[in-house]
């Protein structure tokens, strides 16, 4: 089991940046990669970006070259660093982990609670 909790989130005026950041806690070590996901209202849910614990990183096309997704040495912890953001960005973020469970079974999928951004003047 892994647990997630995640912080940052909040209100910004266009152009403006924010950090988002999750801890995990429970089985870590099984974790193998670790993304953040939004969920605008009205829409699906989306990939923001991914790490991967074999070094890779995946962003949205609409996210690039102003989201970063980073992951503590621990891997604990991984944080989305947001710039220049739009008003299309407002939605509700949430940590994602994958638990490796074996190489025949799928992982296992964990999230966060959730965190609002809200992207307006």
């Amino acid at each position: 089991q892994v647990q997630l909790v995640e912080s940052g989130g909040g209100l910004v005026h266009p152009g403006g940046s924010l950090n988002l950041s999750c801890v995990a806690s429970g089985s870590i070590g099984r974790v193998t990669a670790m993304a953040w996901y939004r969920r605008a209202p009205g829409k699906q849910r989306e990939l923001v970006a991914r790490t991967h614990i074999a070094g890779r990183t995946n962003y949205a096309d609409s996210v690039k070259g102003r989201f970063t997704i980073s992951r503590d040495n621990a891997g604990n912890t991984v944080n989305l660093r947001m710039n220049s953001l739009k008003p299309e960005d407002t939605a509700v973020y949430y940590c994602n982990a994958e638990e490796f469970i074996s190489p025949i079974s799928p992982t296992q999928d964990y999230w966060g609670q959730g965190t609002q951004v809200t992207v307006s003047s």
